[in-house]
């Protein structure tokens, strides 16, 4: 056989087990690990969720744990990222779902967050206490993904109120949700939490008239 007749390995076809190929299993292994990780840091918590517990919760060997992550942090922040990305398009969504006046895109918008974080309570814990104070990276990784949800509120305030997306306006919507990311760590924790349509409620009448008192005041200053 020539070098050309020879086959290369971009041609050479992966080994196959029960129909799936490499790559496959894979990706079945490393969602296993995703389930698993969500399973005990939203229960037991991260701190004692150990690589063993993880793998033995996932039905794998700790070889196939470094196959996809390179330590446990990275499990975490994976686990956080995809229920992170479930609140964001459910928000998103809504968004696009609900009469375009101010009124039902705050209340839908508000609601669809709060909704999608307290339906699953491991989602509201991995979300709001497990990534908290892991490590200065994570940390890093967790504010950028605060001031990205203050984003979607500036956006809200410059098309329903025409508030010009200064400075001001970006401390205004951290302060939003900051506040409403407290309330949620409030929530998880309690022994008995209050009403979600109370707390919706709340945020959604501080949404509204804060922004309408800040579009006021930067009325008055012009």
């Amino acid at each position: 056989m020539t070098e050309t007749d020879a086959p290369s390995a971009s041609r050479v076809p992966s080994r196959r087990y029960g129909g799936r190929d490499k790559a496959s299993r894979s990706a079945e292994r490393r969602a296993a690990l995703l389930a698993a990780g969500l399973e005990l840091f939203g229960t037991i918590g991260y701190p004692v969720s150990s690589v063993k517990k993880i793998c033995d919760a996932a039905g794998l060997t700790e070889r196939y744990f470094y196959e996809s992550f390179t330590h446990r942090e990275a499990l975490l922040r994976a686990v956080y990222d995809g229920q992170i990305e479930q609140v964001r398009a459910a928000t998103l969504a809504a968004l696009a779902g609900a009469e375009p006046d101010l009124a039902p895109q705050a209340h839908a918008s508000v609601a669809a967050f709060v909704r999608t974080v307290a339906d699953d309570p491991r989602r509201a814990r991995v979300i709001f206490i497990e990534v908290v104070g892991v490590s200065s990276a994570l940390e890093t990784h967790r504010r950028a993904v605060m001031h990205e949800f203050a984003q979607l509120i500036v956006g809200f305030a410059e098309l329903y109120f025409h508030i010009p997306a200064t400075e001001r306006l970006a401390i205004a919507a951290m302060l939003f949700a900051g506040g409403l990311t407290e309330l949620m760590v409030d929530w998880t924790l309690a022994e008995a939490p209050m009403p979600l349509d109370e707390l919706i409620d709340v945020a959604v009448t501080i949404l509204i008239h804060g922004l309408g008192a800040f579009d006021r005041r930067a009325g008055e200053q012009e």
